[in-house]
């Protein structure tokens, strides 16, 4: 096995075609012609369900958990908490998910909805999202995804741009956020189909607009004269979805998606992941509005593979609503895939390490000793299946305990969670990157590579080239390594943005090849493996009066590893000489900071304090020295903000990244206190 790994560790990934620094780099297995497709001849997406209805009809395809009783639950802080109890999961087969689809689209046609006229899906993820997606693949009716923590004018605005006649959205969403809305700012709208089964009439709304629920529609969509109709299957290069990006500035930009685009990032995806089969179950919770989620589920349903849904509140046995003493998804559901984004693995990181600290003297040294003996064995390549049974099994179990494969995106992932997660959940940790504007595909790390900081190489599906940036002094010609802008080309690249002609042609090009490509703002490097590194982003550097170049990103990079830190925003502004940050600390380890200075209060007073402020500025300095950033990159004043940001305050994406015109916003009054107090 050592022999394997040492081998594995040197074998080239991708190489660039041509033989210059700058690439285009491609996957080694690609290097003649990328991939366009899974199976040939199967181009478009309900084609790709039809394919895998055909070949696993009776197996699992989509689970969801029944509700076995709510609850309000009172909190020492005076608050309500709701908690559930949930039961097993129900699944639907292969082939009566296809049947429901099609049923749906029948249906949806029966009510109006033209071929290549858009409609809308405002959903939380769930089994019925996925199904209203294959039925309108089905029929090609273009889906514009909407993320269902977005802002008000945020729906209006994506709704209203691709001019929906018909939106698919849950009852929730439509009693607390469509409702309000409708009548004054979607003029468009004639059809609401809720994606739940009550109530069954829905009195109280709008004259000339229409609630149904699903189960109706689907009733109308088997009626034999409406299933005799003849539906218009998509072409590769019709539009299978607009997804409108969180976007971390401005209003959220529609992506156009191809069926072809989605069929050649889901090829690229599926060839990293080993084994994949009809043996695997995926737990769906991320947003499927997301391209992350999304291509995830369509990469396992071309597999045959099962997926269970489940939520980031019902996730594990310890998560926020599942009430105390009941199960959470994963340990029912014990799911062999997942994707995550940072913020979660972080989440789970600091949950593990603060039970750690909670444990007597010997259990904390036995973890310890054990988790460094298997650290350095990793490294090595050999395996340690009796740390794993004896230290490890526990902490696996969070997670349902079968995990074979942990797929990071949206962000980047630190060294040590990377870690922890590689030792204590005894799994790999592949690291991906990708954009919406390349339907999620870039490149995913080999789940043998156990380097940290690295997206691994390019997919087969795409090619990407380095492009200097002088201003930024990142260049080709560097050494050790190139470095540039990363563009990204290929059948992934996706057509552009919705009615966005101008952004279009800045961001967006064709080669003389005719292949499209993407600028992505992001600065990498590759290494001698034709791995790609992510260094940098153009947005985020910023100059300082005295002529000094700060990346923000690099700088939060570093600090987010401190323990104090749950989350943190470098700012800095040109006509300053410093740089300041706002940082939502942990509640526990800044509680204990206090306690071991005698600084008493409740949490908003602690955070609100200039001396607990200058302490935490201190242990962050510290941290920022031993992590090697310049004096001129490290906040001299921060602000402590007692509440978390989450996607609901709005100053972070669905994805939790930052969010950094509305964080400016928000924090407007204490910049000016932090830069005018000089």
């Amino acid at each position: 096995q050592k022999k394997e790994k040492n081998f594995l560790s040197q074998l080239i990934l991708a190489r660039s075609v041509l033989g210059c620094p700058e690439g285009p780099y491609r996957a080694v297995g690609a290097t003649k012609r990328l991939v366009t497709s899974l199976h040939p001849g199967v181009d478009t997406l309900d084609k790709m369900f039809e394919y895998a209805a055909t070949r696993f009809p009776d197996r699992d395809c989509l689970g969801t958990r029944e509700v076995i009783s709510e609850e309000d639950e009172q909190q020492n802080n005076g608050k309500v908490f709701k908690k559930v109890v949930l039961g097993e999961y129900c699944w639907r087969s292969y082939h009566e998910v296809f049947a429901a689809a099609s049923q749906l689209g029948s249906g949806l046609a029966s009510l109006g909805q033209q071929p290549k006229h858009n409609i809308a899906i405002f959903c939380e993820t769930r089994a019925e999202w996925i199904i209203a997606a294959q039925a309108c693949f089905m029929y090609n009716f273009p889906l514009a995804t909407l993320y269902s923590t977005l802002g008000g004018p945020a729906i209006a605005h994506g709704l209203n741009e691709t001019q929906v006649t018909h939106i698919i959205t849950s009852r929730e969403l439509l009693e607390t956020r469509l409702k309000v809305k409708i009548h004054k700012q979607l003029p468009r709208l004639q059809h609401i189909i809720v994606l739940d089964d009550t109530p069954t009439s829905w009195p109280g709304y709008p004259r000339g607009i229409s609630v149904h629920n699903m189960a109706a529609v689907q009733k109308l969509g088997a009626r034999p004269e409406n299933g005799k109709l003849q539906r218009e299957q998509p072409l590769p290069s019709d539009i299978a979805v607009i997804m409108y990006t969180s976007g971390s500035t401005g209003i959220p930009k529609g992506v156009m998606i191809s069926h072809s685009n989605i069929m050649a990032g889901i090829a690229g995806m599926a060839e990293r992941i080993p084994n994949l089969c009809e043996e695997d179950t995926y737990i769906g919770y991320l947003p499927l509005a997301h391209v992350l989620e999304l291509s995830a589920e369509l990469v396992c349903i071309s597999h045959g593979c099962r997926i269970g849904y489940s939520s980031p509140q019902t996730l594990a046995d310890q998560s926020t609503k599942i009430k105390k003493g009941s199960k959470g998804d994963t340990s029912v559901l014990q799911p062999t895939l997942m994707a995550a984004v940072p913020e979660i693995m972080d989440r789970i990181y600091k949950n593990v390490m603060t039970k750690v600290e909670e444990m007597n003297c010997l259990q904390r040294t036995l973890f310890t000793l054990a988790y460094n003996y298997k650290l350095e064995q990793f490294t090595k390549g050999h395996s340690t299946p009796l740390c794993d049974r004896l230290v490890f099994r526990k902490v696996r179990s969070l997670l349902g305990g079968r995990t074979r494969v942990l797929l990071s995106g949206g962000a980047p992932l630190s060294a040590a969670t990377q870690r922890f997660m590689n030792v204590c959940f005894c799994c790999p940790v592949g690291q991906g990157y990708g954009l919406t504007e390349t339907c999620g595909a870039g490149t995913i790390s080999e789940l043998w590579d156990y380097s940290t900081g690295r997206v691994g190489g390019p997919l087969v599906c795409c090619e990407i080239k380095l492009k200097d940036w002088v201003e930024g002094g990142y260049r080709s010609t560097d050494e050790p390594h190139p470095r540039g802008e990363i563009l990204v080309g290929g059948p992934n690249v996706t057509m552009g943005y919705y009615k966005v002609e101008a952004k279009n042609q800045e961001d967006f090009f064709v080669d003389e090849n005719g292949q499209r490509w993407f600028r992505t703002g992001d600065i990498g490097e590759f290494h001698q493996d034709g791995c790609l590194k992510i260094i940098d982003r153009k947005k985020d550097l910023v100059k300082l009066q005295a002529g000094e170049y700060v990346s923000l990103g690099k700088v939060e990079a570093m600090l987010k590893n401190c323990p104090l830190v749950d989350n943190i925003c470098a700012y800095a502004n040109s006509d300053e000489t410093y740089v300041i940050g706002f940082v939502v600390p942990n509640q526990k380890h800044l509680l204990a900071l206090a306690d071991q200075y005698g600084i008493q209060g409740s949490w908003e007073e602690l955070c609100n304090t200039e001396a607990v402020e200058e302490l935490v500025l201190k242990v962050l300095t510290e941290a920022a020295l031993a992590a090697q950033l310049e004096r001129f990159e490290i906040p001299r004043k921060i602000c402590l903000s007692p509440e978390p940001w989450t996607p609901e305050t709005g100053l972070v994406t669905d994805a939790f990244k930052l969010k950094r015109k509305e964080l400016k916003t928000h924090y407007q009054e204490d910049i000016e206190r932090m830069y005018g107090g000089k």
